[in-house]
């Protein structure tokens, strides 16, 4: 949905996929999987009341794949979707699932993931002909980090869920014959990952659409950093200060301020921004293209982190011991504003923001 003017004054309503009802009977408030809002007729029933009160954005929090706390700003990948939001009842009028299955599997009590694989089950064995070419298409075009994220659940599923630092040298590493050779072993298990992803992916952007034909934007929010424990740090390790051994040298976090005497200590890995200018920002402008797909408007968090972030010794329990770090903040934007001239970027403005953060904001129209 191209905003006719983006700074015009709207309307609009923050509420995560999370707090929105779902159709699911009988649920225990403690069957997390399934007990938590989706991409179903609540979703579709909230975009109605905001065409109908005359709101016009509807803001999410980041929607990617989060740890076991749940936390959207911590995920193991920055661009996967968090298999938690995908309907049911809609895989049931794709046919992907009967309503036989979803009432036994209520029933019974079935974790979400144990029943998205008896979809991918239907699709293998019943899929029509739109689907059969919708699933490759979908691995082929999100190759660049589907890939490196079904293998990466896989082996962390492999290792119950300890940080991929901790795995065998090979896997840590990313020996190519070993990695070659658990692809053959675990190929169907590598293949539900993609397409779970790609159940979510066909869900949102549904959604997106029908919210877009109502007159409502969707405004994402990406957190400025990932975590160390994903999918993007294992796969391009030499994008982030890392030591020899694959280990964080400096963490990300804020200085002491009036919320906290010791600071804040997020405790992801900082980017090498050298490394990373030197591709062009190629890893960004990926990430980009994907949450420009999935949303009209982008919320960058910790903005100011792109002029300047305050990065803390790993060995520093707290945030007291940082230092200020420059970062390229300006070439970024200038990458991504020519890769994506019709892209609406919303800059977080909290934290010490200094005439610098925004004379940056300002020079991209943020």
């Amino acid at each position: 949905m191209k905003l006719a003017n983006s700074e015009q004054r709207r309307a609009g309503v923050l509420c995560h996929i999370s707090s929105l009802p779902n159709s699911v009977p009988n649920i225990s408030p403690y069957e997390d999987s399934l007990n938590t809002g989706d991409m179903g007729a609540g979703a579709y029933r909230f975009v109605d009341f905001l065409n109908h009160v005359g709101a016009s954005v509807w803001q999410t929090l980041p929607i990617n794949m989060p740890h076991a706390d749940d936390s959207p700003y911590q995920c193991i990948s920055a661009f996967a979707g968090n298999h938690k939001f995908i309907s049911l009842e809609k895989l049931v009028e794709y046919g992907l699932l009967s309503a036989n299955d979803l009432r036994i599997s209520y029933e019974h009590q079935l974790e979400k993931l144990s029943i998205l694989k008896i979809a991918f089950q239907h699709y293998q064995q019943h899929g029509n002909a739109e689907q059969k070419l919708a699933y490759p298409k979908f691995c082929q075009k999100n190759s660049h980090w589907l890939n490196d994220y079904a293998l990466f659940c896989i082996l962390r599923e492999q290792y119950q869920s300890n940080c991929w630092s901790s795995w065998p040298k090979k896997y840590r590493d990313r020996d190519p014959d070993a990695l070659q050779t658990f692809k053959k072993a675990h190929h169907e298990e590598i293949a539900l990952v993609k397409f779970i992803q790609f159940c979510f992916f066909e869900q949102w952007l549904t959604l997106k659409n029908y919210a877009n034909l109502h007159g409502v934007a969707i405004f994402g929010d990406i957190p400025i950093f990932v975590a160390y424990d994903s999918a993007d740090v294992w796969a391009h390790p030499e994008l982030f200060k890392l030591n020899k051994q694959k280990n964080m040298t400096v963490v990300a976090g804020v200085p002491p301020d009036y919320f906290s005497a010791t600071g804040q200590r997020w405790g992801n890995p900082h980017y090498d921004w050298e490394k990373m200018q030197a591709t062009a920002f190629k890893w960004w402008v990926k990430r980009m293209a994907t949450q420009n797909a999935l949303f009209d408007l982008v919320r960058i968090d910790h903005f100011r982190g792109l002029e300047a972030a305050w990065e803390i010794p790993a060995n520093e329990p707290t945030a007291m011991n940082g230092k200020w770090v420059a970062a390229p903040g300006d070439a970024l934007l200038h990458k991504l504003t020519l890769a994506f001239p019709e892209s609406s970027l919303i800059a977080e403005d909290l934290g010490v923001i200094t005439p610098e953060v925004t004379a940056l904001k300002d020079k991209y129209g943020l």
